[in-house]
């Protein structure tokens, strides 16, 4: 969450910004709280607020302000994947690096016939196959996986559920653990790739674009397929909008997978760590809030103690 002083300021940020360029603002003069503006995420890695067509995001307070700058930089010089940025670099408030984005519309949660499944598979794998503009550092997604699994350990070590998730994570690769350097160090990947990272600007029908540069980086193309591999092979993602994006990505010449045939010797290890990091959080959570796990979560947790034990591979797609 945020310290009491960060959200006042980053909401007074967001209106300047957005009245300087919109002086017909909604909002009256009066701080704007309906569909043109509010406080859209306030988790311990970052605090968003919009007003009206503008988005300020505070980021992590560990994110590391050299590679932040990078990265920012990318979306910047990748019109088209990446949604850019208003600022070059970002800035300083209340011991936070902030960023500021043009407002897009995003993904309709209450609608998931409507996923944009084609659609997101064709602009990753866009990202996949352009060179990065710039030298990035690593993806950060096996990185933030082995968080997960810490932050596991510590907070529910004798839940019945804790077993079969660190068991599944112990068979999986050092790179995949965040422990060694991933086997591929050129291809441009996002480093956390789902449904919420997709926005339509100019909302509501412009292009889809990419946002959260935050885990972008070099790495395992793989790993941005991972979580609708995971969700499809725990049984969370049915296989006709699997398929619909398994076929999109290859269709757009991804390179994460081969063109034809069976997909998974590519997509296993990272499809796994994806599964372990998602349990990993599931479990934390419900152990912090005193609550049983719910069925997704269940389904998760099954599906670690599955892995952990028939070994490597997974349903073909």
């Amino acid at each position: 969450m945020t310290t009491d002083h960060l959200l006042p300021a980053l909401t007074a940020r967001v209106r300047e910004r957005a009245h300087a360029g919109a002086p017909d603002c909604p909002c009256g003069g009066a701080p704007f709280t309906g569909t043109a503006g509010a406080t859209l995420a306030d988790r311990p890695d970052a605090t968003v607020v919009r007003h009206a067509g503008i988005v300020a995001k505070a980021h992590a307070a560990d994110a590391d302000p050299a590679e932040l700058a990078l990265r920012v930089t990318v979306a910047a010089r990748l019109p088209g994947v990446l949604l850019p940025p208003l600022d070059p670099t970002p800035v300083a408030l209340h011991g936070r690096l902030v960023t500021s984005w043009p407002y897009g519309a995003p993904v309709d949660p209450e609608d998931p016939d409507a996923a944009p499944w084609e659609a997101a598979a064709t602009l990753l794998a866009r990202l996949h196959r352009t060179p990065a503009p710039i030298a990035v550092p690593p993806m950060r997604g096996p990185a933030k996986a082995a968080q997960a699994v810490v932050r596991l350990r510590t907070a529910a070590p004798h839940h019945p559920a804790t077993a079969p998730v660190l068991h599944a994570w112990a068979t999986l690769p050092a790179w995949a653990r965040g422990e060694a350097a991933m086997p591929d160090t050129d291809t441009l990947c996002h480093g956390d790739l789902h449904l919420g990272q997709f926005i339509r600007h100019p909302a509501p029908e412009g292009p889809w674009l990419l946002i959260d540069v935050d885990d972008l980086g070099t790495g395992v193309p793989a790993w941005d397929l991972a979580r609708p591999a995971a969700w499809y092979a725990c049984g969370l993602l049915s296989p006709d909008d699997w398929h619909r994006f398994l076929t999109a990505y290859r269709a757009a010449g991804g390179p994460a997978v081969p063109p034809h045939g069976d997909p998974w010797p590519a997509l296993d290890v990272p499809a796994r760590a994806l599964t372990a990091q998602t349990a990993a959080r599931a479990v934390a959570k419900a152990a912090a809030a005193d609550r049983p796990l719910d069925e997704v979560e269940r389904s998760l947790v099954d599906a670690c103690a599955r892995m952990a034990s028939i070994g490597p591979r997974a349903p073909r797609g």
